[in-house]
């Protein structure tokens, strides 16, 4: 072996390290933003739920993210999204594997979520700024201060379309210098960011947060993936993921053309029902959402049935 084939390889083998899960970094690899079963008179189903936990981990992911947007944690009453939690963790096995999102109105509140996180044994949190209102820059630091007091590794949750409140880059460094926070799942859809957070914030990790950017965000030196249509096709999900990280173009960009127009539909304001919609076409119960989101009508669910068909005659599951 020459020179440099060997320290190709060694790149290689530091970046494939860098991409696995391990409990002392809970919040790489692939953890999915779990949708939450409801039955059809919309109550929970913590049973079809602990089933599909185990499901995405039997078939190549790494862990769960429950109670976030896709779980429709906005929608729970305090005892679902505290059963939710410890139902996740029972049936992962594992508690690092189990990253809840603690988001609430109030920074009081989030810590109360994360201190349930931490008796049920969770390896991490995620959590969005402040979307009461637009804070600013300082009531941001407060709040994720007052959250990562509780001792659980906090996870930043940049989601300026939805929340109308921008983790900058800058911000990001200034509060992963604090101790605040680990990692932060990007979703601003700028992947441009991720050189400017690795110049400024070398050790903070960056996570995937979109699926349609998957790629773009794994060739920028990503770490993990806080995945949504791995609850449909978890294992074509998860070979796209690791040719990704891993750097292997000739496996990687040929599934993410093949899964991209499914991909995008993460993006949309009808990501939820998307996802479930997609679940329920491949025999994976997805189920009915709460109000305010209802079943979807017309051109979107054309289309969300249309590239999920495309996505099952191509062979992905």
């Amino acid at each position: 072996m020459t020179a440099n084939t060997a320290n190709t390889a060694n790149t290689a083998n530091t970046a494939n390290t860098a991409n696995t899960w391990s409990s002392a970094r809970p919040w790489r690899g692939i953890m999915v933003a779990t949708v939450l079963p409801l039955r059809d008179d919309l109550s929970v189903d913590h049973d079809a739920y602990a089933e599909h936990v185990r499901w995405l981990l039997d078939n190549g992911c790494d862990g769960v993210v429950p109670n976030g947007s896709l779980g429709e944690y906005q929608t729970l009453t305090d005892e679902e999204r505290a059963r939710v939690v410890r139902t996740a963790v029972e049936a992962a096995g594992d508690g690092a594997r189990v990253m809840p999102g603690v988001s609430a109105y109030g920074s009081g509140e989030a810590a109360r979520w994360a201190e349930q996180a931490a008796e049920a044994g969770c390896g991490s949190v995620l959590l969005l700024p402040p979307n009461a209102y637009r804070a600013d820059a300082s009531a941001v630091r407060a709040h994720y201060a007052e959250v990562a007091r509780v001792g659980v590794p906090v996870v930043a949750y940049n989601n300026p379309i939805d929340t109308k409140v921008d983790l900058t880059p800058e911000l990001l460094a200034e509060l992963h210098r604090e101790g605040d926070v680990v990692a932060v799942k990007e979703f601003s859809g700028d992947v441009r960011r991720a050189y400017e957070l690795a110049e400024l914030a070398p050790e903070l990790d960056l996570l995937i947060g979109a699926d349609d950017v998957l790629l773009e965000l794994a060739l920028a030196g990503a770490v993990g993936w806080i995945a949504g249509y791995p609850n449909a096709f978890p294992a074509s999900c998860a070979e796209l993921y690791h040719a990704a990280v891993s750097g292997d173009m000739a496996t990687a960009l040929p599934l993410y053309k093949s899964l991209h127009p499914l991909l995008r539909w993460d993006s949309k304001t009808e990501f939820v029902q998307s996802i479930k919609l997609s679940m329920d076409l491949v025999g994976r119960r997805g189920g009915p959402t709460r109000p305010p989101r209802f079943p979807l009508v017309g051109e979107i669910d054309a289309g969300v049935r249309a590239a999920t068909e495309k996505v099952v005659a191509e062979g992905h599951r």
